[in-house]
């Protein structure tokens, strides 16, 4: 998980962040596909790709911040 540690939080957040918002309106497509999800309705490929690139920045950072967070607790 090195490549983890070389993605500084100034590049990743804001990425993150942008990437689970947009498009702001009508709604976000990150909520939209996740609801998509749990319905069970979530089946063409263009929603899953989607899903996926809405959604893969937010899962770096909150792996980030968790791994982050472990290994600062483990150090002290």
């Amino acid at each position: 998980m090195k490549w983890l540690d070389k993605i500084p939080y100034i590049y990743i957040a804001p990425l993150a962040i942008l990437l689970a918002l947009a498009p702001f309106s009508p709604e976000p497509h990150l909520w939209e596909k996740l609801k998509m999800l749990f319905a069970g309705t979530l089946v063409r490929p263009i929603d899953i790709f989607d899903l996926f690139l809405h959604g893969t920045p937010l899962l770096i950072l909150a792996l980030k911040m968790v791994l982050g967070t472990r290994r600062s607790r483990d150090s002290d």
